[in-house]
């Protein structure tokens, strides 16, 4: 393969995760494809740009969006970028390339008012139920990740000193508090799980009725399920959950940097896209309560 050594150095020196380094993979391998057969090529070390628009002209008309395409470039370039630190070529084909234009994403959270009322419907008489209800409450109290979430440990639950060690993005450990009903839950939750026998034994916290590790699908269908109960929203996923918790947070006056260190962000700009409802809150409250639009 040949752009195997990029895909080790994914691994080895940037900590990328095993989900990320498969898109990588599959985005180069479709632009090598693309290559071989069009201009029958079979290396990318020596492609110029007229190609790269090429393959960009096919992607947008075979009805792929502009969102899928500015990703697959964006692996293009991260190549290349490899390609010039180790001095395999001398200069990147996409160093003019513009992103193609995007519309943006709104991503409207939960209120308090629906998370309220999931918790309310989960049935906690069976260890399933605390569960659910225990991964709920984290994503919503603690704003992790559903790959953080799938991966915690017991051991990485203190629930003495009411903190959770984090795994996040490129390894990068962070410590997140716990509040008291989240750590009421997980006592039930690994209680339950000591009398049960085929799921007693393993070192990951969240386990299907099967003694198995969940995996992603598996979190989206019980946030999906629950949600789907009491809100309209059409998007109802772990996402949704951790945008509610970084809104909400700012909504009650929480500073933006400690959001961003709960949330893991590498930089306040990842953070910021959170506060358009935060100011829309803000501005809400300054309508009602400011004395001069009363007396209009």
């Amino acid at each position: 393969m040949p752009f195997s050594a990029f895909l080790d150095y994914l691994q080895l020196e940037k900590k990328y995760s095993v989900h990320t380094i498969t898109a990588y993979k599959a985005d180069l391998s479709d632009f090598q494809l693309y290559i071989e057969t069009a201009f029958e090529q079979k290396t990318l070390d020596d492609v110029n740009y007229a190609q790269i628009r090429s393959w960009i002209v096919e992607l947008s008309e075979s009805n792929i969006s502009n969102r899928t395409i500015n990703r697959k470039i964006s692996s293009l370039k991260a190549y290349y970028r490899f390609l010039l630190k180790t001095e395999q070529i001398e200069s990147s084909p996409l160093t003019k390339h513009k992103a193609l234009k995007t519309p943006k994403k709104i991503q409207i959270p939960f209120s308090e008012d629906e998370i309220v009322r999931v918790l309310e419907t989960i049935d906690d008489s069976t260890l399933e139920g605390i569960r659910d209800r225990l991964i709920v409450e984290l994503f919503y109290s603690t704003g992790i990740r559903r790959a953080e979430l799938i991966n915690i440990k017991i051991s990485d639950l203190d629930l003495d000193g009411g903190v959770l060690k984090v795994l996040g993005k490129r390894n990068k450990e962070r410590y997140i508090p716990l509040i008291a009903s989240v750590k009421d839950t997980a006592s039930k939750y690994l209680e339950g799980r000591r009398h049960t026998e085929n799921i007693s034994g393993s070192d990951y916290l969240f386990l299907t009725s099967k003694g198995d590790k969940i995996y992603e699908s598996f979190v989206y269908r019980i946030i999906n399920n629950y949600f789907s109960k009491v809100s309209g929203k059409l998007k109802r996923s772990p996402h949704i959950l951790r945008h509610s918790f970084a809104t909400h947070l700012l909504n009650q006056g929480a500073n933006l940097n400690a959001v961003k260190e709960l949330l893991g962000h590498s930089s306040l700009a990842a953070t910021q896209v959170y506060t358009h409802n935060s100011i829309a809150e803000l501005s809400k409250i300054h309508q009602n309560a400011h004395p001069r639009n009363n007396k209009n």
